[in-house]
């Protein structure tokens, strides 16, 4: 049960009534559906290109040194992590200013200025000055452009699932779902890529000297494209409907805060999971097999790689699962997973034998790709339309910017204190225990219409293994 029933103690504006939805049969066509899932994903595709690029071992160590002076206090690597965690601080900002605002406004406008800050401060890093030149300017502006990606992130991730969501059809939600972390896979892969392409390509003076910035710089022309693709396509079926009926929230954010704090809370619950096991993998994990595993560079970047690809291959197939047996079998076997497999996959890598490597960190992927096959039909149904954008921003980024954009940092920290190679597993099984409870409790969304996911009065679902719980 979600908690609208708050509002039966009091009055949610306008909630009575909200209305049939669009007539049956008269949802976009397949291409228009195509189309909304291009425009979503790209978004994180950029997004997710900016972490594939940061995160890769050689960039790290560059970037750390770059920015910074020589005896600034940690590790070059520590330094870029610091980094990335900073950007993290402005997510829930970005969250309660562009969530709202695209409950109010639609997903279409608001997607179209997220893309513009992201790729834009991600091509800004490409061409920022480094301490040797500028001094102390140097890391105070890569911060601040840190910061505006951290901003628009944070209402990025939530507008395009629920765009995609919105567009999907109520019995295929959870494949095209699947294409939104399709895309954080493949920017990932393009990132890292570019990055082990260029630094074989290039002289470890030139890799350091000029060759770090071709990867920031390439953002800028990926945004151009995926700018183009949100303008062509009409905002959501399901926000034009409320609209044209008059049932848009007169304050989304204060109805968002005052009726679903509880489903946020839930929320919170389940991506304090999502995000450390996201984080861990694709941005910590190739620096852990360099620093503590003694990995080359370029063997830790292709393991990388070919488990993101691995994933790739099976994220969709997974998301169409999901519509037939439901969302909550895959998020319970993810977290289930976690708790009991992550110290055995972190030992078969202490190996240091590289199929034991392989293997671990496959096993991590594995049990992460059953959660990234879903997120996208199963997060934007837990809310209702009219703060379906706001609510789920908010909740996203909050724990994102708590667990998720630490975890590198928070990890790398506590293995350099204790010794313990162990820590990542660790780590990863407190919070597949926190994790289990909201995903017990979340109601099942596969096969309701998302027009009416997130009512008190919501169908059930249906499909032949989606059970409300």
């Amino acid at each position: 049960m979600n908690d609208s029933t708050n509002a039966r103690q009091g009055a949610d504006p306008g909630r009575g009534g909200e209305g049939a939805g669009p007539p049956e049969g008269a949802g976009p066509g397949e291409g228009a559906v195509r189309k909304a899932v291009i425009a979503s994903a790209m978004g994180n595709c950029i997004e997710w290109f900016d972490f594939g690029v940061f995160s890769a071992g050689v960039m790290t160590s560059i970037i750390g040194t770059v920015f910074f002076p020589e005896d600034a206090g940690g590790s070059a690597t520590l330094r870029s992590f610091a980094l990335v965690a900073a950007a993290f601080l402005a997510r829930p900002f970005g969250g309660m200013f562009f969530g709202p605002m695209g409950d109010r406004l639609g997903r279409k406008r608001v997607l179209a200025a997220t893309i513009i800050l992201m790729s834009g401060s991600t091509f800004v890093i490409g061409i920022l000055p480094g301490y040797a030149t500028i001094g102390l300017g140097a890391p105070l502006l890569l911060l601040g452009v840190r910061l505006v990606q951290g901003f628009s992130t944070g209402g990025e991730y939530g507008g395009a699932a629920t765009m995609i969501a919105e567009y999907a059809p109520t019995k295929r939600r959870g494949f095209y779902g699947a294409f939104l972390e399709f895309g954080t896979l493949g920017g990932y892969i393009m990132g890292a890529g570019l990055v082990l392409l260029i630094d074989l390509s290039l002289s470890e003076s030139a890799m350091h000297g000029w060759g770090w910035r071709i990867p920031f710089l390439i953002a800028l022309p990926l945004g151009a494209v995926g700018l183009y693709v949100r303008t062509r396509i009409e905002d959501t079926p399901t926000f034009q409907h409320m609209e044209a009926e008059g049932r848009k929230a007169r304050s989304p954010l204060k109805e968002t805060l005052e009726y679903h704090w509880r489903t946020i809370l839930r929320l919170i619950g389940i991506v304090v999971l999502l995000n450390v096991a996201v984080y861990t993998l694709l941005t910590f994990m190739p620096s852990y097999l360099v620093d503590f595993l003694d990995m080359d560079d370029t063997t830790s970047q292709l393991t990388t790689i070919g488990v993101e690809a691995a994933m790739m291959t099976v994220i969709l197939p997974l998301g169409a699962l999901s519509d037939r047996i439901g969302r909550k079998p895959l998020l319970i076997a993810a977290a289930v997973g976690f708790l009991v497999l992550s110290w055995p996959a972190f030992a078969l890598m202490q190996t240091h034998d590289p199929a034991g490597v392989a293997v671990g960190y496959a096993v991590i992927g594995g049990l992460l790709v059953l959660m990234l096959a879903v997120i996208g039909a199963t997060f934007p149904a837990m809310f209702p339309t009219k703060v379906r954008y706001g609510a789920f921003a908010i909740g996203y980024n909050i724990s994102t910017s708590l667990f998720g954009g630490t975890a590198a940092v928070l990890v790398g920290s506590l293995i350099d204190a204790t010794g313990s190679n162990y820590v990542p597993a660790y780590y990863l099984m407190i919070v597949a225990l926190v994790a289990l409870l909201p995903i017990i409790r979340i109601p099942e969304t596969a096969g309701v219409p998302i027009d009416r996911a997130g009512e008190e009065n919501a169908p059930e679902p249906v499909g032949s293994g989606a059970r409300r719980s």
